[in-house]
């Protein structure tokens, strides 16, 4: 098997496919007056807060222990090592997991009905753009040891 030495050939920062999806739902229900949540505002205070919290706890225990052990956190730069502790014995994409969570606490916050319904549409664009291409990358960086990860490890939760 051929090690690839170039990272996963991601074509996009996935931060900003988040940002985009949130973005133009955001813009939509501003622009357009698309309908709204329709929670109140502390419940939404409350619920976009722990929501968003929620994203960054999950996101920086993540990136947090790609920085301890000393490989990369962007995806299209070489991978030094197999990460499969701390977080990732719960699920393989703890960032692209936050990110989501951060995603919601941030539409709900703004009140965001068509933020929240794009979310399954920046979800397949993680999955199918960036999550895919990191998986083949791994795969054939670390060969049967991330084969045996992907059986043990659920993708998201």
């Amino acid at each position: 098997m051929e090690k690839a030495v170039d990272g996963a050939r991601v074509l996009f920062p996935p931060p900003l496919i988040y940002v985009a999806g949130l973005a133009l739902g955001i813009a939509g229900d501003r622009m357009v007056h698309l309908p709204r949540l329709g929670l109140q505002p502390t419940l939404r205070d409350i619920v976009g807060a722990g929501s968003v919290v929620a994203g960054l706890l999950v996101s920086f225990a993540g990136a947090g222990l790609f920085r301890r052990l000393g490989t990369a956190i962007i995806p299209y730069k070489p991978a030094t090592r197999l990460v499969t502790s701390g977080i990732y014995r719960w699920t393989r994409n703890p960032m692209y997991l936050g990110m989501a969570l951060i995603f919601v606490g941030v539409a709900v916050f703004f009140n965001s009905l068509s933020s929240l319904v794009l979310l399954p549409l920046v979800l397949v664009t993680v999955q199918t753009q960036v999550i895919a291409r990191e998986e083949a990358y791994l795969e054939g960086t670390f060969g049967a040891e991330y084969v045996a990860y992907k059986k043990r490890v659920r993708a998201w939760i």
